[in-house]
């Protein structure tokens, strides 16, 4: 069915609830001999982050809750069941996992009914290759895709290296062995009194900051594989947090430290970390591409310290990123994962496809 879809052009409706944010995405598609488009017709995302911010974090059961309406309302607004009850599109992509049980439900039980009724292909797309489809939608990364492409995925609950051998194929070279970089700029800005989500907060203190002020551990920098950790700077954050005198509630009050010092310190460490096990994981698996993807790629410092280690060290290795305001979760990068999967003719029964929380690449 994928593939009689695929000999004319055609739209992914694509729907993304698996963490605090609601998004649903119409994207066209068009394919004539070798040559093909892709166009993003319709985008819109709700976040639940004001809601989340009043517990310090993610509550599972009142994101699944907001996504119920959120969903309801997107759906409506991109006129996805015309007046004339004609379907607006050709096949449907919904994220499956991983992500929160109860949140992932509410997109696919949504998705599970429009292709009941409708009768149109679904697929369940993994979160994670969502993220890395994002570069993808990109016209000018497209014309500069080519395999094998290494990416560096470092989101809130994910940091991996996935070596991309094409389309739908990946193989995980290097992770985190406990928490994750997203994690640990979250958990690391709790401690020092920082909004939900702390990460983005973190980033805009470190701009004035000295990122050589405290000297905080890097772990696993030097370890041969090429995992990664990132539990003991949290630790070593909290102690330093204690060793000042401190409590957490009152650390962006404090006179003891500067916050800005301290939150350069965690960025540089955190950053560290990443570039360097990325350009070893490039060295020894020599891609042609690199792409940072997921939620952390947004942080600027980020960014350049890559941008200039790629530069001076694999100068013949094209560096390549998501669009502005597509490095969080969202649902156009969906829709992109899940046309790489149709094109292969992959597709799932709607009485089948079930969330997936703990799904892995």
């Amino acid at each position: 069915m994928a593939k009689k879809v695929l000999d004319q052009r055609f739209k992914v409706l694509s729907i993304e609830t698996s963490c605090d944010e609601t998004s649903v995405a119409l994207l066209d598609y068009a394919e004539r001999g070798t040559q093909y488009a892709v166009r993003l017709r319709h985008h819109e995302t709700a976040t639940q982050i004001p809601i989340h911010r009043r517990f310090g974090g993610v509550v599972p059961e009142v994101a699944a809750r907001t996504h119920v309406a959120e969903l309801v309302s997107l759906l409506d607004r991109a006129k996805i069941i015309s007046s004339g009850k004609r379907s607006t599109f050709d096949a449907i992509a919904v994220t499956k996992g991983p992500g929160l049980a109860t949140a992932l439900r509410v997109g696919v039980e949504a998705a599970r009914t429009l292709a009941m009724l409708t009768g149109k292909p679904i697929v369940g797309v993994n979160h994670l290759e969502g993220h890395l489809a994002s570069a993808w939608l990109v016209p000018e990364n497209r014309r500069r895709w080519e395999f094998p492409i290494l990416a560096l995925l470092v989101s809130g609950g994910h940091s991996e290296l996935v070596l991309m051998r094409d389309f739908c194929s990946y193989k995980v070279v290097g992770r985190t062995r406990d928490d994750a970089a997203g994690e640990a700029f979250d958990k690391t800005a709790k401690l020092l009194g920082l909004p939900y989500p702390g990460g983005p907060e973190m980033s805009k203190q470190a701009k004035t900051g000295n990122p050589k002020a405290f000297d905080l551990p890097r772990p696993m920098l030097k370890d041969k594989s090429l995992d990664m950790s990132f539990s003991g700077l949290k630790t070593a954050v909290r102690v330093l947090v204690d060793k000042l005198g401190l409590e957490s509630k009152h650390a962006v009050r404090g006179t003891r430290y500067d916050l800005p010092d301290l939150c350069a310190s965690i960025q540089a460490a955190i950053t560290d970390v990443l570039v360097e096990k990325t350009i070893r994981a490039a060295k020894l698996h020599r891609p042609k591409c690199i792409i940072m993807v997921g939620g952390v790629s947004a942080n600027s410092e980020l960014q350049e310290k890559m941008a200039r280690c790629v530069k001076a060290e694999l100068p013949d290795v094209r560096m390549l990123k998501p669009p502005s305001g597509f490095y969080t979760d969202n649902a156009a990068m969906i829709a992109a994962a899940g046309l790489w999967r149709l094109r292969k003719g992959k597709t799932d029964a709607w009485k089948k496809l079930d969330a997936e929380p703990e799904l892995d690449l």
